[in-house]
């Protein structure tokens, strides 16, 4: 190997550049090493780190390409690589190594820092930061902070975030250079960061499978690779034993509390192409460690928790049967006078179904109220609370989710809470995620009532039930015959199924809601009926429309045009786009594309954020889609923790220099997202039937059409007609709409909660 400085006649792209550049010469090729200046990035590639680069050496200009994640415009660079010629772009740098080096130029130093890397300065305070001190810049950014109070217009606070996020611009390179030989992204690499900060590295080799346990994005598979990469035996215990705990949360993530033993078994074998003798081993270890708990039922099968869902439905069968046995306290009150009181008041007159929920919500100390829309369940719910409250009792009102809680808030005058609200949650970085209300600090409440009961999961439940004082009423208020909750469980109706509480059944409409056909016929598709529509001065509407093209096209055409014209709808706020599937021309994720082209397009005077399958821009309607327990939030002066999957609110501002966007949700919530944590939210002009559970909207369109028969259900279609208001349009072939009813398939759920609360039934009866 041959080393020359300067000139090189054999490689004449070198000849022009004045610095002085190290050259090597190996089987014929000329490896250089070259420092320089980023002037512009061409092109990058956050999924692999992969980048086409202009770099400025004393004002010759050389583009690089290769692996440079993280490299930004006015970061001073060294590289090493080869010299290549492209067929198109000509003389080029294929980079092998490089290594980032402070700017040493004012002019270099404003850059780096206005190119976006640390949020909290753009270009015009980067300027400042220069001017005020030149080349001690960076320095004192990095050992004195407190020096930029001299910059007019930084507050202390924004002064602190600057200083935190230059230091985590310097620590997570490395973690990025690490991370993308395993192809992380960037993006995804920053979240990393974020959550394990300089340990990141650490922590990720002594256990990858980690990864996807923590970061919301990662999952077993891209773990696993990783693991592979460092080494770890394929047949250990210890990968074995994270591929099983990792079945059982995607189990779990479809609606299971607990998985038969053989089909868990059978499955984590095949994912991880070991044997099945492999997976018992390990099965074995994980009930010792106490993370998995193994059961065998009545009927001989085996099923297999994970912990925390056993747990919960144990202690839920336990705290029910508990609470049933108990004898609440006898207020002493004349029912029937009350309910007449209330009746006058109300100018209504309660039937017969609706008076008997009012009494056993009196005596009992659990009670289920469940019936479809127009049965009046708010009705209920106001006597009860006018009843109890005369005797002076304290009542809690409290839904799973903050629409749910802000829907009944309106229909009844009386603050509700979502239930983790009214539960107080809380997250620290020594105890991780709970409750201040438990069974150690109760509720200061002597009834309790949950509206939209439908939607709790076995977790929520749990925690609810301990959080009830002894002698205190549980009201559960919902509609057993909508989609279960997204999380895990069966809740609602197992609890009804099961016979150890009072359940009031409504089925009778009252007079006012029969004239809505959207009440009629939602009871229709509940009982297998098919429904009636197009009248012209009704609220339910079929549009026959044969292909899927034609269907988004008069989607389109409701939302913007027709709908709006004919009736005064607001096409945002207003109408809910709601679909059975996630993909195709009628999935929610294209339907939120065309829906956003139509109802918030592009504009000069809108901020947008480009991401990997749409762009977020201000006025955008979003969606939390995953449980955020640690995110904070503003309402007013109050702040707090915690953002919910199903969440919905517009995007309120977009700031590229502080790399944060700022939603402000239906419950008031404002909560501000960093750019790193924008893949919780997603587009929510169309949302999927599941999502829209507890929500009501003034406005349903949705499309009918061929799909999975797991998809296609009746109590889908139950759900999805039930959540509008005013009005209802169906879009697509009748034929799917009649399959639909007549398809009353219920996926079925693994849950141990009815076999528990029946064995409670001996003591009971």
């Amino acid at each position: 190997m041959t080393k020359i400085k300067g000139l090189n006649p054999l490689y004449p792209p070198l000849n022009r550049l004045k610095l002085s550049c190290k050259i090597s010469l190996t089987g014929g090729k000329a490896m250089v090493e070259i420092e320089g200046v980023v002037e512009e990035i061409i092109f990058r590639n956050e999924q692999n780190g992969y980048t086409v680069l202009e770099l400025d050496i004393e004002g010759d200009m050389v583009t690089a390409v290769g692996v440079m994640p993280f490299v930004t415009v006015g970061e001073r660079i060294k590289v090493q690589g080869e010299w290549v010629v492209h067929p198109d772009y000509g003389d080029q740098i294929r980079v092998i190594n490089y290594q980032t080096l402070s700017p040493n130029t004012l002019e270099g130093i404003e850059r780096f820092l206005a190119s976006g890397l640390i949020p909290g300065i753009g270009p015009v305070t980067a300027r400042k930061i220069v001017e005020r001190f030149g080349l001690d810049s960076l320095h004192v950014i990095e050992t004195e902070p407190h020096r930029l109070r001299e910059i007019k217009g930084l507050s202390d606070e924004k002064i602190k975030r600057i200083s935190e996020a230059y230091e985590m611009q310097k620590g997570i390179k490395e973690v990025m250079v690490f991370l993308h030989q395993f192809g992380i992204s960037s993006h995804m690499a920053i979240k990393i960061y974020k959550e394990y900060g300089n340990n990141a590295i650490e922590i990720i080799k002594q256990n990858p499978y980690r990864l996807a346990d923590d970061i919301f994005g990662i999952g077993f598979k891209t773990a696993d690779k990783i693991a592979e990469s460092l080494g770890i035996d394929p047949h250990s215990t210890y990968r074995i034993s994270a591929g099983a705990r990792y079945v059982l949360m995607q189990y779990a993530a479809n609606g299971h509390t607990y998985v038969p033993k053989e089909l868990l078994k059978k499955e984590t074998a095949q994912l991880l192409e070991v044997s099945e003798e492999e997976v018992e081993d390990a099965f074995v270890l994980l009930a010792q460690n106490e993370k998995i708990h193994i059961e065998r039922f009545e009927d001989e099968t085996v099923g297999v928790y994970y912990i925390p869902y056993y747990v919960a439905e144990l202690h839920t069968a336990e705290r029910l049967f508990t609470m049933t046995v108990t004898q609440c306290e006898d207020l002493k009150i004349d029912v029937q006078k009350e309910i007449r009181d209330f009746e006058k008041e109300a100018g209504i007159v309660l039937e017969k179904t609706q008076k008997l929920a009012v009494e056993e919500a009196i005596k009992n100390s659990v009670v289920v109220i469940t019936g479809g829309p127009g049965t009046g369940k708010t009705t209920i719910i106001n006597c009860i609370i006018r009843i109890f409250e005369k005797a002076n009792k304290k009542v809690a009102l409290a839904a799973p989710t903050g629409r749910a809680a802000k829907r009944i808030t309106e229909a009844t005058g009386k603050e509700a809470k979502t239930i983790h609200r009214l539960l107080e949650y809380t997250y620290t970085e020594e105890e991780g995620k709970g409750f201040n209300k438990n069974e150690k600090d109760p509720l200061k409440y002597d009834v309790i009532i949950i509206d939209e009961a439908s939607m709790v999961d076995i977790l929520l439940m749990n925690a609810l039930l301990k959080a009830i004082p002894a002698g205190s009423r549980l009201i559960l208020v919902g509609d057993a015959d909508q989609l279960p909750s997204v999380g895990a469980g069966n809740v609602l109706r197992d609890i009804i199924d099961s016979g150890i509480v009072k359940v009031i059944r409504l089925k009778e409409i009252f007079r006012q809601q029969k004239e809505s056909l959207i009440v009629v016929n939602a009871h229709k598709i509940n009982n297998g009926e098919y429904p009636t529509y197009n009248d012209k001065n009704g609220d339910f509407f079929f549009l026959s429309v044969a292909t899927q093209e034609d269907m988004l096209k008069t989607i389109l055409d409701l939302v913007t045009n027709r709908l709006p014209k004919a009736y005064g709808f607001h096409p945002v706020n207003d109408i809910q786009v709601l679909t059975p599937m996630k993909k195709g021309i009628i999935g929610v994720h294209n339907l939120n594309i065309e829906l956003q082209k139509v109802l918030n397009p592009p504009s000069k005077d809108k901020a947008e954020k480009p991401m990997k399958e749409f762009t977020f821009r201000v006025g955008d309607k979003v969606m939390q889609i995953k449980n955020n327990y640690r995110m904070t939030w503003k309402r007013g002066h109050e702040e707090g923790e915690g953002v919910f999957n199903g969440d919905i609110g517009i995007i309120q501002s977009i700031d590229e220099e502080l790399q944060e966007v700022t939603v402000y949700f239906d419950d008031e919530k404002v909560v501000t997202y960093d750019f790193s944590d924008l893949d919780e939210l997603t587009l929510s002009y169309a949302i999927t039937v599941h999502k829209s559970q507890g929500s009501e909207f003034p406005v349903v369109i949705m499309p009918v059409t061929y799909g999975p028969p797991m998809l296609l259900t009746r109590n889908l279609l139950y759900t999805a007609v039930t959540r509008a208001k005013k009005l209802v349009v169906l879009v697509g072939q009748e034929k799917y709409l009649k399959f639909m009813i007549d398809n009353n398939r219920i996926s079925k759920r693994y849950s141990g909660l009815l076999s528990r609360l029946k064995k409670t039934l001996i003591y009971i009866q």
